[in-house]
């Protein structure tokens, strides 16, 4: 990544997070309770952040990776930050584990549009020696590694959430 691109990046992620932060302020001010699907949702994430994993909700058709993806990430904060009582798995709380999932989203949208530049740039440049396509190669599968290493650590982390 350049340096201008990487500044770029720095400045639309911390824009995206900046505004995602606004309005997910607005909407906890005007909205504290549950709202249209939440009143399903944030029950299940209680029960499960309360350590009750056999609880389910039958009207939920959804899989649990959201509530055990909330719970890794409540739990923790609880004990290095000292919290209780209702602000542990509180609607705003959880509200702001998807305003966390949603900085996340954009960085993998990042990611992808990066691995489509790269692709285009590669093809446009077909008439470069070889010696340069070599090394663009090269790069290509350090890229990959990095991609698919990326991916193992997605991968394994999903499948131990489900086995917790």
């Amino acid at each position: 990544m350049e340096r201008s691109e990487a500044y770029g990046f720095s400045a639309a992620i911390s824009g995206a997070f900046l505004l995602s932060c606004l309005l997910f302020s607005a909407l906890n001010r005007e909205q504290r309770a549950p709202y249209m699907d939440e009143a399903f949702h944030v029950p299940q994430a209680q029960a499960y952040c309360e350590g009750l994993f056999q609880q389910w909700d039958p009207m939920i058709t959804t899989l649990p990776g959201l509530y055990l993806m909330s719970v890794g990430i409540v739990k923790p904060a609880v004990w290095l930050f000292g919290w209780s009582g209702s602000v542990v798995c509180s609607t705003g709380m959880l509200r702001f584990i998807n305003l966390l999932f949603s900085v996340g989203n954009f960085y993998l949208l990042y990611l992808l549009l990066c691995k489509i530049h790269h692709k285009n740039k590669a093809e446009s440049h077909s008439s470069i020696p070889e010696i340069q396509i070599q090394q663009t190669d090269t790069l290509r599968k350090e890229n990959k590694v990095i991609v698919f290493g990326r991916l193992a650590q997605v991968v394994s982390f999903f499948w131990w959430t489900m086995c917790i």
